[in-house]
């Protein structure tokens, strides 16, 4: 059998400026490591750029492309079509604007091609329109103002979602997850238990495992109470609940809280839930163009001026200047 008989597939990752770099290695990775232990060329990948020259990840690493966007759309046709088109996306996703990319991922797509997004590259496959009524995974930073831009796309913090011929993944070691699950379809688990070997991981994590540490572990509370308080506030945040919600939820009083609190938390629990509101808050003006008035409403705050005073007393500016503060750094 020749080698071209052999190939299961052919890979273009296309770079977006202030890519992921760990996203990016670790999708590739594997593929270099199957194809070693299979001992011919089962996975062949290139790197595509708007315009073939070499883009900057967002660690100030430059990486050189093989192909620009007018060369793989050509290649759409031919003996170099693809099977797959991943993006390679990172900080900043929500400013990144290319209409020809846009098209070449719609039209890839259309054409039966495999479209999938690393680290924040369901962003832009959302922007090309592939994503409504889609499942599909973001890094948790860019949660929020994704699932606020595009309500139709059905976005988890998920490690990776595959919906048919559209993978995505939250980024970082995710990917690795990703792949791993792709060549497991490919081949066997053999393979994949080789390739874990070799790159010194135990196990393949579930689509489904989370993306950030447990509560438990990321706060450093060993209070089950407090940690299902906790739960409690992150999944209501646009329409906060009373602390008497809470207390009747968990079977405390409202002094036996905020005892916990200050013992476990350092502040009051009111103050804890307006610090998680805020939280989302920044990265809603960070990450998405919503009116502040908006993301006011978005975060449980009933006007937007108890919204910009609460704002200006925990970071110490307003909404507004965070915003603007962005938008001179990313131009910067």
């Amino acid at each position: 059998m020749n080698d071209k008989a052999r190939l299961k597939r052919s890979i273009v990752f296309f770079l977006v400026p202030n890519f992921s770099m760990i996203a990016f290695a670790t999708a590739i990775e594997p593929l270099r490591i199957a194809n070693r232990m299979l001992g011919f060329e089962a996975y062949r990948w290139r790197l595509a750029s708007a315009d073939g020259k070499p883009v900057m990840a967002s660690s100030d690493i430059e990486i050189a492309a093989n192909t620009s966007l007018d060369d793989e759309r050509r290649n759409l046709i031919g003996e170099n079509r693809p099977s797959m088109v991943f993006v390679c996306s990172g900080v900043h996703v929500e400013n990144y604007q290319n209409k020809s990319a846009l098209a070449w991922l719609r039209e890839s797509y259309n054409r039966g091609i495999s479209v999938g997004g690393l680290c924040t590259g369901a962003h832009i496959l959302a922007s090309a329109g592939l994503l409504s009524g889609k499942r599909c995974a973001i890094h948790w930073e860019n949660l929020p103002g994704f699932s606020e831009t595009f309500p139709k796309a059905e976005v988890y913090a998920d490690l990776f979602e595959i919906d048919s011929n559209l993978y995505t993944c939250a980024g970082g070691t995710a990917a690795l997850d990703m792949m791993l699950k792709l060549i497991g379809d490919d081949f066997d688990v053999n393979l994949v238990n080789s390739i874990c070997e070799q790159a010194l991981t135990d196990r393949v994590r579930k689509p489904h495992d989370r993306q950030r540490l447990p509560l438990r572990a990321r706060l450093g509370v060993q209070n089950s109470k407090v940690l299902s308080i906790i739960e409690m506030m992150e999944g209501c945040l646009t329409e906060p609940l009373s602390l008497l919600d809470v207390a009747g939820n968990v079977g405390l009083s409202r002094r036996q809280i905020e005892r916990l609190f200050r013992q476990e938390m350092g502040r009051s629990p009111a103050r804890y839930y307006l610090e998680i509101r805020l939280d989302r808050a920044r990265h809603l003006l960070i990450q998405s163009s919503m009116p502040v008035v908006e993301v006011a409403v978005a975060c449980g705050f009933v006007s937007a001026s108890h919204f910009s005073k609460c704002y200006r007393e925990l970071y110490g500016r307003s909404p507004q200047q965070e915003r603007a503060d962005r938008k001179q750094l990313i131009a910067a």
